[in-house]
């Protein structure tokens, strides 16, 4: 199979799924270009083998059409600085108009097109948008893992346009080998360590782990659903009242595989959602009526971070608390330490998820783990097991 590595672009015009869908702020200036970052590695290999490449990406949900506030355009001043060279741009990702740009590129330009989803068609995987798309490419290469879960016209569709030149960009490669050595070849002990609101968004990926894991830690408000199964007292902390046979289900699988699920034995309990609200550390199942838990105690945290001091491989998917607010910080702060501390021990660790991400970027962490993954929803169904049409297109 071809690889961005043994392929020769030399003369060849790349079409290229990249994911630049950033946050802007009210100026339209990009205020988190990781995800740019990411795809420049695959971009240069193109532009030194002689290539030239045609970029196409998503940005936000537009809803009717062309719409200024989702334009790809503002992502061009930052993107040609971190590319280092100017960056033309197509008011439109196909049309006539579009053709004639893609046809008079030279070897070494750059080309990013506007938005993929000012068109219906490419959310529908509509199969002559991909057509279009394809117009004027000698090859494809898939580098947004982000979409990788979704069956889109750029992300699987347009794949078929090209049988014998298709492949992944580096960030792909990347993901695939990172999630594919936690699930395939984790070094034992293997602990994952999952937070997040609800069980709900989760089950799937605790059901595929209990298969693998050595360690399974719970955090986050989805805690509360397993603690009140249990028949403790969770005051209003958030809680799925018609998933508590589930978490019990969960423990009992964890029980019969072998597998240590530990819950939080303390949390910071407060009297309200907010960063002032009056707290104190309770025990986890003995939270006051009219109280909350929005993050893991002194010997929850003391407790964890001992467990995956002692690991090999180590997973970690959602936030232990609140930690948007200061004061519900320092779970979600300390467990990412210990991660990053056995990280420098050589063990592997790999984050994912919006809100690990996030925290990992927050506490300047991102160089002390194994990988960071840039994809959220591709990433849990991935661990969950399924098959991402993204990933499928290419690896047949």
């Amino acid at each position: 199979m071809h690889t961005i590595d043994n392929y020769d672009f030399n003369g060849k015009k790349v079409i290229m799924r990249v994911d630049f869908n950033v946050p802007l702020n009210d100026k339209f200036e990009v205020t988190d270009d990781t995800r740019i970052r990411a795809a420049i590695p695959s971009i240069n290999r193109i532009l030194e083998k002689g290539g030239a490449t045609i970029l196409m990406s998503h940005l936000g949900r537009p809803k009717e059409g062309p719409e200024n506030k989702y334009s790809l355009n503002h992502v061009v001043p930052r993107f040609s600085v971190l590319l280092g060279k100017p960056v033309k741009f197509a008011d439109d990702c196909i049309g006539e108009k579009t053709l004639e740009i893609k046809k008079s590129l030279k070897p070494g330009e750059v080309l990013l097109l506007e938005n993929l989803r000012f068109h219906k068609e490419e959310e529908k995987g509509d199969e002559r948008f991909s057509e279009k798309l394809a117009e004027g490419a000698d090859v494809y290469v898939n580098d947004a893992f982000g979409t990788a879960h979704r069956a889109h016209a750029s992300t699987t569709i347009v794949a078929k346009f090209f049988p014998n030149d298709s492949m992944f960009g580096y960030l792909i490669k990347s993901e695939l080998e990172s999630m594919d050595k936690v699930l395939h070849q984790s070094e034992k002990p293997f602990t994952a360590v999952m937070g997040g609101a609800k069980v709900s968004d989760k089950i799937l990926i605790i059901e595929n782990l209990l298969e693998k894991v050595d360690n399974l830690i719970i955090g986050g408000g989805m805690t509360y659903t397993f603690i009140r199964a249990q028949g403790g007292k969770t005051g209003i902390s958030i809680c799925e009242e018609d998933k508590l046979d589930l978490a019990l289900n969960l423990i009992n699988k964890a029980k019969t595989k072998g597998v240590k699920l530990l819950l939080p034995v303390d949390n910071v309990a407060a009297d309200q959602f907010d960063n002032n609200a009056t707290t104190r550390v309770t025990k986890s199942d003995e939270i006051p009526e009219g109280w909350m838990g929005l993050d893991i105690g002194p010997e929850t945290i003391k407790l964890f971070s001992g467990i995956i001091e002692q690991s090999k491989t180590i997973l970690w998917n959602g936030p232990m608390g609140v930690f948007e607010m200061e004061n519900f910080q320092n779970g979600t702060v300390s467990i990412a330490k210990a991660i990053a501390r056995v990280t420098t021990e050589g063990a592997f660790s790999l984050v994912g998820g919006g809100d690990s991400v996030a925290a990992v970027n927050k506490y300047d962490l991102s160089d002390k783990v194994s990988y960071v993954s840039t994809g959220g929803g591709a990433m849990l169904e991935y661990m969950e097991g399924k098959e991402l049409p993204g990933i499928k297109a290419i690896r047949g």
